[in-house]
């Protein structure tokens, strides 16, 4: 069902909007958990380690399939707004073709790169390969994850976060059962567990791609609109490859912090694998609520109601520090324990590597919320440039650490590297929001 957010008191809708992509976003890391605790329970903690030896070159790939189809969204929630469906249906259709080239190129090079990949990451060779099969198979996987995110992306970029939602249950579903079928009953080891994955997400996608040709007539491309255009694909592609490379450039800064932590041993990478989940899992509403402002932003500017964009930064910076503080602690009180979810209390030196690298996560958990805001605020006023240099902030700043202090401060510097990035990542995003807002309250008259 689209919702327009450019009429009405901001906050509920606002709320309305973050509800699903929350659950939705809680849900993906569910599964996530519920495959690291598969496969560490099932099949030990050096498969949760060739698992988590590859998780930062997982988020610089599907991060940037996200982030991309996340920026062809933008002009769509724009010219919906707006009121212009013809504009809106073109910038659809030229985002169909780029997703599909952007789909095969990205496909074929990340299998021809994937031992590469592992080697620059000095992936320890007792776990090289079951790394290596993990990943290829995700790399082939590519397509369907593009395919659902660019429909999800379309879906809520008119202002329906439902449907994305309940596809996603039913793809998470889907891939705990493929999981414990491959891993346990097929015993097919660490790759069964990708071979669920890409299962699951590719029929998802196809049936969100059945649903909208069903229900969602407004999003239906027309003769007219299938017209190839080089501006609209210009302005799309200037929409969506920064915001990709913005997922892409941060996440080069973990590759190299992977990396680091790869060299301190297994036990520090099962550590640091399942504290990673865990802090993934934490940020899920975080990352909601930048969604939900991004597409609110979005509309609000093709509607040229600035005031409104306003209110929905303050309303998201204040429900931030409420779930960010309030989630942080569990975090600091219950680290060890929730960690137990991936590894028994038969490894309790792993158990205290990943208490250690949550703590600290919980301790900043509310200045990425903040962050969150500020971001995807200014990527939604369209400024998708600026905003890939707060990516490259935490890029650099992740560099540093790993390059200059985790080899005489050893895991502890691990543990410090994100919170570093986001305190430099929340500083320039919040400069770059009040400069960008600056500008649009030029552009547009007052809103109400």
């Amino acid at each position: 069902m689209v919702q327009n957010m450019t009429e009405g008191s901001p906050l509920p809708q606002i709320i309305r909007f973050t509800l699903p992509l929350m659950a939705g976003n809680l849900l993906q890391e569910t599964y996530n958990v519920a495959d690291g605790a598969i496969v560490g329970r099932i099949l030990g903690p050096d498969a949760l380690a060739s698992v988590g030896a590859t998780s930062s070159v997982q988020f610089l790939i599907l991060g940037f399939c996200i982030g991309v189809c996340s920026g062809f969204s933008v002009p769509v929630a724009r010219h919906f707004g707006a009121k212009d469906e013809a504009r809106m249906r073109q910038s659809i259709w030229h985002g169909i073709l780029l997703t599909a080239a952007i789909a095969a190129a990205l496909t074929l090079l990340c299998a021809l790169l994937c031992h590469g990949i592992l080697r620059l990451l000095s992936t320890p060779s007792g776990i090289y390969d079951d790394a290596y099969h993990y990943l290829l198979i995700l790399f082939l996987g590519i397509p369907f994850t593009l395919l659902y995110n660019f429909l999800a992306g379309i879906l809520r970029a008119v202002g329906d976060s439902r449907t994305p939602f309940l596809f996603l249950v039913l793809s998470t579903s889907l891939n705990i059962v493929l999981d414990l079928f491959c891993i346990a009953v097929l015993r097919l080891g660490v790759p069964g567990a990708a071979a669920a994955t890409i299962t699951s997400q590719g029929i998802s996608g196809l049936l969100c791609l059945v649903l909208i040709r069903r229900k969602f007539e407004l999003l239906h491309i027309r003769r007219e609109d299938r017209k190839w255009s080089a501006a609209v694909a210009k302005s799309m592609a200037g929409m969506g490859i920064p915001m990709g490379l913005q997922y892409s450039v941060t996440a080069i800064g973990s590759m190299v912090m992977q990396a680091a932590d790869n060299g301190l041993g297994t036990v520090y990478i099962s550590g640091y694998a399942a504290g990673y989940k865990l802090k993934h899992f934490a940020m899920c509403p975080l990352d909601a609520l930048g969604t939900a402002l991004c597409t609110y932003a979005s509309q609000n500017l093709g509607a040229g109601k600035a005031d409104r964009v306003r209110k929905g930064v303050r309303i998201g910076i204040g429900l931030s520090l409420l779930y960010g503080t309030a989630s942080g602690l569990v975090l600091v009180l219950l680290g060890r324990t929730v960690s137990m979810i991936f590894v028994s209390s038969a490894a309790p030196a792993v158990l205290d590597a990943s208490a250690l690298f949550v703590k600290w996560c919980g301790l900043f958990l509310w200045l990425v919320g903040i962050l969150m805001v500020f971001r995807y605020t200014v990527q939604g006023l369209g400024y998708t440039f600026l905003s890939v240099f707060s990516g490259a902030i935490e890029m650099i700043a992740r560099i540093l650490i790993s390059v200059l202090l985790v080899p005489r401060f050893g895991y502890l510097a691990i543990c410090l590297t994100d919170e570093a990035a986001w305190i430099c990542a929340a500083v320039y995003s919040a400069v770059i929001y009040a400069v960008t807002m600056r500008r649009v309250s030029q552009m547009l008259l007052p809103g109400d």
